[in-house]
């Protein structure tokens, strides 16, 4: 028996790692595009300085709200799935599984367009300018393991990837069930009741960190079909928590900073630049500050070097589920919609109004495991 649900296990990650791709064009980050002032540079990320009151070259500036909303859509596709019912593995028994997510995305939005790769020209390999045709979906696949522990607790880990990315995701989730244990009498006409949370986080692109938690409860009830099947729907919120950090990213990638400057060096002692000195006419004294020193360029690059603002989310989610069980494999899906736009779960008004008029967003999951 169980080398028999070891090969449909096996046959059920080929199935569910190699659909028909709804990736047209690789999605990968390149939040490098998001700037506030498409002239600061040309559509190959070279700076194109102008200058500003001060006679310095205006430098490129990060959209901030584009890279919010770029994160918001990401973490909803990479958010803890909570796929299961609210009755665990039982003490001693675990459960492994394949598990494939399919979420929507705004992909008619510019933030996408400039904010993900695109795909490169297979003769000379040059980066497209941005992504002209982004999925209409993204798709993460995971490897998930479930353990119950006794007392209606259970723990989970699950590794992932999302697919024409290099992004990788991991986690945990912890829940325990309320009610679990009641079969007969009076307690065995009431619902099984579950409640946990769940954290992943990302790794694979150095453009950015997320890391998502979600906190969730199910309402769910078994049904046993003849003696060797049970097919168990149930209903579920979630409220997830956004956290998402830039790197320093370089706005105009074109443009090599150093070259621009000729660099020698920073303003240090030892190395003094020129054109910094006291204002002292009999014994002017050099003053420093750390910055490059130029040697017939301008340093005015180095001031395309940005952190965009730290996003700090939440989104609420609700779950439909349907699982079903053949002897030990087990089968299951589930629909995950947004229960208000996501500008109206913001708690702060600033991200209310940076959200305003962005799509709700829907996952699908489907899963296939052995529960021993």
């Amino acid at each position: 028996m169980r080398a028999r649900v070891a090969a449909l296990l096996a046959v059920g990650a080929l199935v569910l790692a190699h659909p028909e791709s709804a990736t047209a064009e690789p999605m990968d980050p390149a939040i490098e595009r998001l700037v506030l002032d498409e002239g600061c540079r040309d559509e190959f990320g070279r700076f194109t300085p102008r200058p500003g009151e001060d006679g310095r070259a205006v430098s490129c500036e990060p959209d901030n709200v584009a890279f919010k909303k770029l994160i918001s859509q990401y973490a909803f596709a990479l958010a803890p799935t909570a796929m299961h019912s609210a009755r665990t593995t039982g003490y001693g028994g675990f459960h492994l599984s394949v598990e494939a997510n399919y979420t929507t995305i705004d992909d008619g939005a510019a933030y996408w367009h400039k904010g993900t790769q695109g795909s490169r020209d297979p003769n000379t390999a040059q980066a497209s300018v941005e992504n002209a045709s982004p999925a209409s979906a993204l798709s993460v696949y995971s490897l998930k393991f479930r353990k119950g522990f006794g007392f209606g607790l259970e723990l989970t880990g699950a590794v992932g990837f999302m697919p024409d990315t290099s992004i990788v995701s991991g986690g945990a989730d912890v829940r325990l069930s309320l009610l679990e244990g009641f079969r007969t009498g009076i307690g065995g006409y009431l619902p099984d009741i579950a409640a946990g949370g769940g954290v992943r986080t990302i790794t694979g692109t150095p453009q950015f960190q997320l890391t998502t938690v979600g906190i969730d409860g199910q309402i769910s009830k078994p049904f046993p079909i003849a003696s060797t099947s049970v097919l168990t729907p149930w209903i579920g919120y979630q409220y997830v928590f956004i956290f998402g950090d830039s790197g320093l990213v370089d706005l105009t990638p074109g443009t090599n900073a150093v070259q621009a400057c000729n660099y020698t060096g920073n303003n240090q002692p030892g190395n003094p630049d020129p054109g910094k000195m006291t204002d002292d006419p009999d014994d002017p004294e050099p003053i420093f500050d750390g910055s490059p020193v130029c040697n017939g360029g301008t340093n005015d690059d180095f001031n395309n070097n940005a952190v965009f603002d730290p996003v700090r989310l939440r989104r609420q989610r609700l779950l439909f589920g349907l699982n079903y069980r053949y002897e030990m494999v087990m089968l299951g899906a589930q629909f995950i919609m947004d229960l208000v736009p996501p500008s109206d779960a913001q708690p702060d008004a600033d991200d209310k109004r940076d959200l305003e008029g962005e799509d709700s967003q829907y996952s699908m999951v489907l899963e296939l495991g052995g529960m021993f």
